[in-house]
This record gives structure tokens, C-alpha cells and sequence, in this order.
């Protein structure tokens, strides 16, 4: 692979740690445990998005973008991190925020929403949940169009064959990492959600001939969907890369069943994973996407899927301030 082709923004310095959660290892009594700390990437407050955007951004401002539009949840890290690459960059950037859950957008919230304003957000659009977000940013464009701007859309999530290439450069980094840790892992588990980290990562793997299988766990869709997601993303990547091995759908591994009732809405294993990583570690897990996962993966821990002399690695992929948005659930209110 090489992605040295592509154009990419650096908004990070060096790479991310990879941690070994020996308390917690202890804890579950299971496999040992080891976190890759995407977390800790650059930008407000880090997460996932950040890799993403370096490619994204760049491509923007290779097309000569002024403006920047992107979508998301009322609580998004993604639409956080966009606005902090904005002004990195020196863009305006709009939002339109979708209310998925029906009355859970405040202008004064805390939390991502506290942040988007924070950071200087030129406009916020909200709009029902189940809306046509796309359809909405494309509105919104040609709107920007006319007033004499430049636009550029960023699809939810990042998560484009652009987006994903920045996954696809973080599989790269784990693997020297690993190399020069002298360590061999049996497992990656990831959140599975728009797909661009999931499909990313599995296909750097893959184009590494790395043979180490991707599970991820979903926190917005059932398995059938999610996997067809995943999958199709990843073969766009593979397309972009030129990849003579594309991943294959049997390669797409999805966990389903640690969703609850939906995107966003708090499920007791979540609160539990939240305060065992807080108290164990340290470490502060997100309780739309990191802290379903990780309920997920402390689950099949303790179910014998992931057992004792395996070495699994989480990719912990932030978004730590959306807690604060959550006091509530945490509270017991």
C-alpha cells in the first residue's frame, strides 16, 4: 500500500501509545488486555475523527474549500472535531445536527454541543431525527453556492474512502508498534458505527497481510446491515489502494448485541464498562460508542469467546466529552 499518494493534513504528533490495562486483565480474569490510545490524538479533545480528517481536510483544501459541512448526532465527536480542523485551517464550518432522539438537542448543553460553540461553529441546523441528513448538507452547499462560497461536504462520520484511508494508516502504525513491542495480538475489537474506523482498519490489516481478525461492535445497527456497511466501505478502500487481496465479507466480524434500545441510549452493561475502565484504569470511555463497545467486549470476556493466553488490543477511539452530557444516567436520575 501507499499512502504517501494521497494528500493528508498532520494533526498529530507521533503515534498513539498502546497501553497494557493490567487491573483490568486482572479483573476479568480472561485475556490480557492491551488499549491502543486514539483518544489521546490532536485536535479538541481527540478521538477517532482526527485520523480521518487529516485526509478529509486535505482533500478540501486541495479542491480550495472555504467551507466546510458536515453532519451528526446532537452529541457528535466527529461535527466536534470538524469544527477543531476547521479552525486549524482557517474554514468556516457549518453543521446540521440530527435529533435522534426526539428532544435530546439543547442549544445550551453541555458536553460536544457546549464544544461546537466553544470552537466558533459558523452555523447549526437541526433537524428530526430520520431526516435526509445528506440531502439536508447538499441544500445547505448549494446555498453557499449561490452566496459565492466554496463548500465541501464531509459525509457522518468521516466515514468515506477518503476518511477511512486514515484508518487504513493507523493499521500501518499498530503493526510497527506491535512489531517493535516484540508482541503478537490475537484480536482487535473496535466500534463498528458509520463504518469508516471498522471498514479502515480491516482493510490496512488485510493490505498488511497481517492475518489478525477485526471485531467490531456495533452500536447502532443489527449485525446483517452493519456487516453490508463495513463490507462495502471496505471494498471501496481496497478500490482507492489498488489492493490486489480485497477484504472479503466473511472477514467482516460484527457483534449486534450490545446496542440497547438504539443509537445513543444508555444500556446498563455501558454504565457498568464506564465506571470498571474509570476505576480500574483511569480512563474515560464515551457512552454513545467506546463504552458499548467496551460493555461488548467485557461480555464476551466473561462468556469464553475471548479467553485466558489470548492478547486482545481495544481501540479505545475517545469521544470522552459526551460524558458530560450524560451526568444524569451516571447519577442514577
Amino acid at each position: 500500500m501507499n499512502l504517501a499518494q494521497f494528500p493528508r493534513r498532520r494533526y498529530m504528533q507521533g503515534f498513539t501509545p498502546i497501553e497494557k490495562l493490567n487491573r483490568l486483565t486482572a479483573l476479568l480474569a480472561g485475556p490480557e488486555i492491551y488499549m491502543k490510545r486514539d483518544d489521546l490524538l490532536g485536535l479538541a479533545a481527540g478521538g477517532n475523527k482526527t485520523r480521518k480528517l487529516e485526509f478529509l481536510m486535505a482533500d478540501a483544501l486541495a479542491k480550495d474549500a472555504d467551507t466546510v459541512i458536515t453532519c451528526g448526532a446532537v452529541q457528535s465527536n466527529h461535527c466536534r472535531l470538524t469544527v477543531a480542523a476547521a479552525v486549524k485551517e482557517g474554514l468556516n464550518c457549518r453543521l446540521v445536527l440530527e435529533q435522534r432522539v426526539p428532544g435530546s438537542y439543547r442549544r445550551y448543553a453541555s458536553g460536544n454541543n457546549f464544544l461546537y460553540d466553544l470552537l466558533g461553529v459558523e452555523k447549526v441546523q437541526v433537524v428530526a431525527g430520520g431526516s435526509d441528513v445528506n440531502a439536508a448538507m447538499e441544500q445547505l452547499a448549494a446555498e453557499l453556492r449561490e452566496a459565492g462560497r466554496r463548500p465541501y461536504i464531509i459525509p457522518g462520520g468521516g466515514s468515506n474512502e477518503i476518511g477511512a484511508l486514515g484508518y487504513v494508516a493507523c493499521a500501518e502504525e499498530t503493526l510497527v508498534q506491535l512489531f517493535d513491542l516484540g508482541m503478537d495480538i490475537d484480536h482487535v475489537i473496535l466500534t463498528s458505527g458509520s463504518a469508516g474506523t471498522h471498514a479502515g482498519f480491516l482493510t490496512g490489516f488485510k493490505g498488511c497481510n497481517a492475518h489478525i481478525p477485526v471485531a467490531g461492535i456495533s452500536i447502532n445497527r443489527p449485525k446483517e446491515p452493519q456487516t453490508d456497511l463495513v463490507y462495502g466501505l471496505a471494498r471501496q478502500v481496497s478500490a482507492k489502494l489498488r489492493l490486489d487481496n480485497p477484504v472479503s465479507r466473511d472477514e467482516v466480524a460484527v457483534y449486534d448485541e450490545y446496542v440497547g434500545e438504539g443509537y445513543s441510549r444508555p444500556t446498563a452493561g455501558m454504565v457498568e464498562a464506564v465506571r470498571l475502565l474509570a476505576e480500574s484504569e483511569a480512563i474515560l470511555m464515551d457512552p454513545v460508542y467506546t463504552g458499548k463497545a467496551m460493555a461488548g467486549m467485557i461480555d464476551l470476556i466473561r462468556k469464553g469467546v475471548f479467553c485466558k493466553g489470548q492478547k486482545l488490543l481495544f481501540l479505545h477511539t475517545g469521544g470522552s466529552p459526551a460524558l458530560y452530557a450524560y451526568t444524569d444516567t451516571f447519577f442514577g436520575r
